[in-house]
Parts: C-alpha cells; sequence; structure tokens
C-alpha cells in the first residue's frame, strides 16, 4: 500500500510541550496544507504506556507526521508501524534534539555521530510501514561539523532508504548549552543545507532555522524543496493564515485570525464536554492577535480565567470581545 504524496513545501516544526494535538487542531485552521508534526514521542512511552495517549489526533490534522524518538532498531519498527495503524501520514525520526534527557537516552542529536545505527533505524522503519520516514537532524555536533561529515551522514541514512531529510540548519552542542541556547547561539549555515540539495539532487531536502516570516521561507525554496517553521508558527499564528495561498496556489480566501478562532470553537467545546481543561487549548492561541488593538487585553483574559475550575467557552469568546473595541468596551477581568 503506496502513502499518498505529501507536498512539503511548508512544515510546522515538532516542538516539546508546544505541538499538542490541541495546538496543531488550531492551526489546521489557519492553514489546511501545511504538514503538522506531533511533540518528539518516545519509543519507549508508545511501547510501555497507552499508546492512544500519545497517538490520538483529531481527523482535521492531515496531513499529520509522528515524530519518533529512539535508537533501537526494533522498538523504531515497532512504532512505525503503530504510526501507519494510528493512520499517520509519515514518520519521522528525531536525530536532532540536544537536550540532556533525550542524549541520555541515546537518541536525538548524538545520533548524529551513530550514522550506521541510524540507517539500521530507519531500515527498520522502512520494513515495517508503508508511510514515508523521514529524518530530522542537525548540520553537526559538537566538533563533528564539517560539510564532509554531513554528507557522510546524509549518504548513509540516504542508502538505508531515506529519501526526506529536515535539516535544522545548526549544529548542536551536546554539553554546555542549554536546548534553547542550542537554538540561537549556534550560527546558523544555511549555505550547507543548500549545498545538500545540490549534491543528493535525488533527496528531498527541507530547511529548518530561524525563519520567521513567508517572505523569507519563500526565499529558502529558491535553493531546497521545502521550509519548515516552527517557534515563529507558535508565537506568532497568524502567520500561518497566507501558507495556503503563498506556497500551495489555493485560490480560496485565507482566513482571518478571528475567522480561525471562530472555526476553534466547536472543537473547543467538544473536548471540555470530554474533561480537558479550557487552558490546555488555549495556551496555543495567545499569540494570534499579536499587533491588533485589544491583543493585550485578550491575552491577559486568557490568563487570568482560562485555568480557573470549570472555565468553559465563554472565557475565550469574551477575551476575542476584547479585540477592536475601545479601551472602555473591553472585558476586564478581577
Amino acid at each position: 500500500m503506496s502513502s499518498p504524496e505529501i507536498d512539503r513545501r511548508f512544515c510546522v516544526a515538532p516542538m516539546m510541550d508546544w505541538s499538542d494535538r490541541h495546538c496543531r487542531v488550531f492551526w489546521r485552521q489557519l492553514t489546511e496544507q501545511a504538514v503538522l508534526y506531533t511533540e518528539m514521542v518516545t519509543t519507549g512511552a508508545l511501547l510501555h504506556a497507552e499508546p492512544a495517549r500519545f497517538l490520538d489526533y483529531d481527523d482535521c490534522e492531515h496531513p499529520v507526521a509522528l515524530q519518533l524518538g529512539g535508537s533501537d532498531p526494533s522498538a523504531l519498527g515497532k512504532c512505525a508501524q503503530m504510526a501507519q495503524q494510528w493512520g499517520y501520514d509519515e514518520v519521522n525520526l528525531n536525530c536532532g534534539c540536544p537536550s540532556d534527557r533525550v542524549q541520555n537516552g541515546s537518541f536525538g542529536a548524538c545520533l548524529m555521530g551513530e550514522a550506521n545505527t541510524v540507517a539500521e533505524g530507519v531500515k527498520a522503519m522502512r520494513d515495517n510501514c508503508d508511510i514515508p520516514v523521514t529524518v530530522k537532524h542537525r548540520t553537526g555536533i559538537d566538533d563533528l561539523d564539517s560539510y564532509a561529515f554531513l554528507c557522510d551522514f546524509v549518504g548513509t541514512v540516504a542508502d538505508a532508504g531515506c529519501s526526506v531529510f529536515i535539516v535544522h540548519a545548526r549544529k548542536a552542542w551536546l554539553s554546555g548549552l542549554s536546548p534553547k541556547q542550542n537554538r540561537e547561539i549556534p550560527p546558523l549555515e544555511y549555505d550547507k543545507v543548500y549545498q545538500l540539495k545540490q549534491d543528493f539532487p535525488a533527496l528531498e531536502i527541507i530547511i529548518n532555522g530561524g525563519i520567521h516570516t513567508t517572505e523569507e521561507a519563500k526565499q529558502h525554496l529558491n535553493h531546497v524543496d521545502g521550509v519548515m517553521m516552527g517557534r515563529a508558527a507558535y508565537q506568532n499564528p497568524a502567520v500561518l493564515c497566507s501558507v495556503d495561498r503563498e506556497f500551495y496556489g489555493c485560490t480560496a480566501q485565507q482566513p482571518s485570525p478571528e475567522q480561525a478562532i471562530d472555526a476553534f470553537y466547536p472543537y473547543v467545546a467538544a473536548q471540555l464536554a470530554n474533561g480537558t481543561r479550557l487552558n490546555h487549548m488555549t495556551r496555543h492561541v495567545l499569540g494570534l492577535f499579536n499587533g491588533q488593538p485589544g491583543a493585550r487585553q485578550f491575552r491577559r483574559h486568557l490568563s487570568q480565567n482560562a485555568h480557573k475550575p470549570g472555565a468553559g467557552l465563554e472565557v475565550l469568546k469574551d477575551a476575542v470581545n476584547c479585540l477592536n473595541k475601545p479601551p472602555h468596551l473591553r472585558v476586564h477581568s478581577g
């Protein structure tokens, strides 16, 4: 069974504690076409806990990819099979996260120093599923940061059957820097990623790292096959409103932030009825109206009220009512 082709011209990155299922449903109100990625899920969590807790998602999220953290080929193969059974469109192996917790589990960015291990994992994943198997990685780790090292890693993993590489265009320091610092301090190396596409023209190369606007993203498409936006999409979600038009040629009118939040209401109501707390969903929408009149009051109202026991949909609607109104008519809580 072959999977439908995924158009990765624009992807939204896997982000721990951020790109959960509620966030992805919200993003889907802003863009129908962008490929969305889950938070990283470890193979151990899937194999030794209740998998539905990590794998369940809403049908509207397609195309959606599951990102795995792990290094044991057998476990990766079983989890790739689960990804297909659950209906994910892609399964992605994390070879880029530099956190101590991930390193202690022998996966994430440290795997870049073990290309053969990654290749064995990719082969096991491909042997156990028919959906695309992709790898997300850095340009290097520690002092293993030459372009030749990057080529060796990509070439070895490609030989195992991986044809899609998502490259965070920074190397990672495995000690001495926090994960946050590893997203900011190592310099961006876009040229290395561009060169990868030239040297491996048959591979699909997606660039990630430091992309803040759709204009920046479109410039990268002159050199690579796709872009992945991370924190900018989370902190300023309205940037996603134009993705379908600018990257996929959709002629339908793009949603406004107000229309997107309206479209999110039914999901919020259904989740509240299932016992989900309001703030677990609304924490993802805080940046939606950045720059608009009333945006600060919108954020404040949610921050002060969404966490309260029994907080319902009216809290979110009251927050939206703060927008585009004279200050004396905006909702004031407390």
